[in-house]
């Protein structure tokens, strides 16, 4: 499909679970940017959005097939089973690469403004193959959220994964980018590592993140850390090479350990610090018990992996 000279085909994939208040408010928000991109030929009017449904349990899909009903440019998808947002706009992008020239992935909440999209074609049209969308500023973000999200991206960094600071889903890419990523077997699929392993030529384009225009976020902490140690984990070795290094410096903290007791043995004085011996078995348990949860979390990768299991699976589908 691809040829960077025509007005390019656009998809918009969106992926939801349990949106059935956002959906309405924010697919007829895309809907007008497209109708502005098309008249300012900016994109085709084969242009469309792609809604992944990935196994909501309210009204979702209903809501889909109505948008599909009131607008065909409104197409939709549906996981049998919750996969996850990776695997429903995977879904997604493996529906729409071969019919558009390019896929822009957004969240329903549209927090993430859909008119930098027009900046993203452009710079796609431009020789672009993946645009990323990148925050501004979190100034309207809490002292607690705000340096979370440094530490996250922080500590991605340094245990060697590679990701684009600020950066979420929001981006665009390419037939061409899109059929190189879905060569890619794993199961433990991050998108946002994997695209940047791709080699093609990226740029970044700037946005102001806005509140949600419906409905509550479905990202709690507990599951932005899993995403975290997921991204890691499939990326790099690294914590497990620190598991090594902390054994090594302890083994170093007990020689000397030991060198004290044996010179305060031939000096003939009492060996004191019960409690602190009791303190130290406890601490080093605890290393312990977390090096051997990291080798944990790559055993089971490795379990997942080995079984080959499909991703996903589409239960239904409207618009096609």
């Amino acid at each position: 499909m691809e040829n960077k000279e025509h007005i390019p085909t656009l998809a918009i994939v969106v992926p939801c679970y349990n949106e059935h208040e956002a959906l309405p408010v924010s697919v007829p928000v895309i809907l007008k940017l497209l109708d502005k991109m098309e008249r300012e030929e900016i994109v085709s009017p084969n242009s469309y959005i792609l809604l992944s449904d990935d196994g909501s349990t309210d009204n979702t899909w209903l809501i889909i097939q109505k948008l599909n009903e009131m607008d065909k440019r409104v197409r939709g998808i549906s996981l049998s089973k919750n996969r996850g947002q990776q695997m429903a706009m995977l879904a997604a992008m493996e529906r729409a690469y071969k019919s558009a020239d390019c896929v822009v992935t957004i969240d329903s909440d549209l927090q993430d403004d859909p008119e930098a999209i027009i900046k993203m074609v452009n710079d796609y049209s431009s020789g672009s193959d993946i645009v990323f969308g990148v925050r501004e500023s979190r100034d309207e973000d809490s002292w607690m959220k705000k340096h979370t999200a440094w530490a996250f991206y922080k500590t991605q960094q340094k245990l060697g994964l590679e990701t684009v600071f600020d950066h979420s889903e929001f981006r665009l890419m390419s037939s061409k980018a899109i059929g190189m990523l879905l060569q890619y077997g794993e199961s433990n699929f991050f998108m946002r590592g994997l695209v940047l392993q791709l080699g093609l030529k990226t740029s970044i384009v700037k946005f102001k993140r806005t509140s949600r225009v419906a409905g509550q976020t479905k990202y709690s902490f507990s599951k932005l850390a899993s995403l975290s140690i997921d991204g890691v984990t499939s990326f790099t070795a690294k914590p497990m090479r620190y598991i090594f290094y902390t054994g090594v410096l302890c083994l170093i903290l007990d020689i000397l350990a030991a060198v004290y007791v044996i010179i305060s043995m031939t000096m003939q004085q009492n060996v004191r610090g019960w409690a602190s011996l009791f303190l130290s078995i406890w601490f080093f348990g605890s290393i312990i018990l977390m090096g051997l949860g990291i080798v944990g979390e790559y055993i089971g990768k490795i379990f997942v992996e080995v079984k080959n299991r499909p991703k996903y699976f589409v239960d239904k589908e409207v618009g096609f």
